[in-house]
């Protein structure tokens, strides 16, 4: 009897026990979910914070992105003879490029960058070059009286602005200001097809779209809008050489000389970068050859 009892109050206990331990445990694995639930919580929380910071950045940062017209239109890819690495500009279409800036851009744009010693060799011959630089007149001194004095251009005279400062160049144009074009196709996205295609794109402005007094509508130009009127007409300018004078042509040659201003170190450069892919091509592959000549004794050899 009495050890029946006992067995009784053991297994009582043992139930107590487990009934104790299993909601010991149960308490334990809720504290842990909980803490677990904080920290996905804080993290997705994180994560949102950082999205939105990102967007809000984005939006103050790059305002125009909201509307494709602030941008223009996005120029098409034209295949440049320049553009492959193994290729250099074509330098009779620089000639015909330069003749077109003087002719028609040079009335209001300047090539500050650009002086006459840089035709040399490139599109025009020494004496050419020379005759070019003494046809303009520039300010020089002071002289033995203090005097300022005018005298011809000389090769290492830079090329001319059409306006001798910014306030009267702004008063010609109605208040813009006509850019300076010595690295015009390195400063705008999609370089030689953007200025190329803002050149020939001139066309009326579509049904709905207003254009102020004094603007013209192009579509590629950043708002449709811009202060300069198309320049560029069939037969405007007479080349030397014969080639026909077409809108699409001048562009194109303008474009190059524009092109060629900007990095007047083009040909040198991919020249220089062939020439050392090359040398660097044959001692890579002597370099294998004597590894493997020195080392072949090393590798073959047989240890007793």
């Amino acid at each position: 009897m009495l050890s029946r009892i006992s067995n009784l109050t053991f297994k009582k206990q043992l139930k107590h026990l487990a009934k104790i331990s299993f909601q010991t445990r149960y308490a334990s694995t809720a504290t842990e979910t909980n803490k677990a639930d904080k920290r996905t919580i804080a993290i997705t929380a994180v994560a949102a914070a950082t999205v939105a910071g990102g967007i809000g950045y984005y939006v103050y940062a790059n305002p125009v992105h909201a509307n494709l017209a602030d941008e223009g239109l996005h120029p098409p890819a034209y295949p440049w003879s320049h553009k492959p690495i193994w290729a250099t500009f074509d330098h009779a279409s620089i000639r015909r490029g330069y003749q077109v800036y003087k002719e028609v851009c040079s009335t209001c744009h300047s090539l500050e960058r650009l002086a006459w010693r840089n035709f040399v060799g490139v599109s025009h011959t020494l004496d050419e070059a020379k005759a070019m630089a003494e046809e303009v007149e520039y300010t020089d001194g002071p002289d033995d009286t203090g005097e300022y004095f005018q005298r011809p251009g000389k090769l290492s005279d830079y090329l001319p602005r059409p306006y001798p400062n910014e306030e009267a160049a702004r008063a010609a144009n109605a208040g813009a200001l006509p850019p300076d074009l010595s690295l015009m196709i390195k400063a705008r996205h999609g370089g030689c097809d953007y200025v190329f295609s803002l050149l020939t794109g001139y066309v009326d402005p579509p049904a709905g779209v207003e254009i102020r007094e004094g603007l013209h509508y192009n579509p590629y130009f950043p708002g449709g809008a811009i202060g300069m009127a198309r320049v560029l007409y069939d037969g405007l300018v007479e080349y030397e050489d014969g080639t026909p004078a077409t809108t699409s042509q001048m562009a194109k040659d303008v474009v190059t000389f524009l092109n060629w201003a900007a990095e007047p170190e083009h040909d040198e450069r991919k020249k220089m970068g062939l020439k050392a892919i090359t040398i660097l091509s044959v001692m890579f592959i002597l370099s294998i050859y004597l590894k493997r000549y020195k080392w072949t004794v090393l590798k073959s050899r047989k240890i007793v």
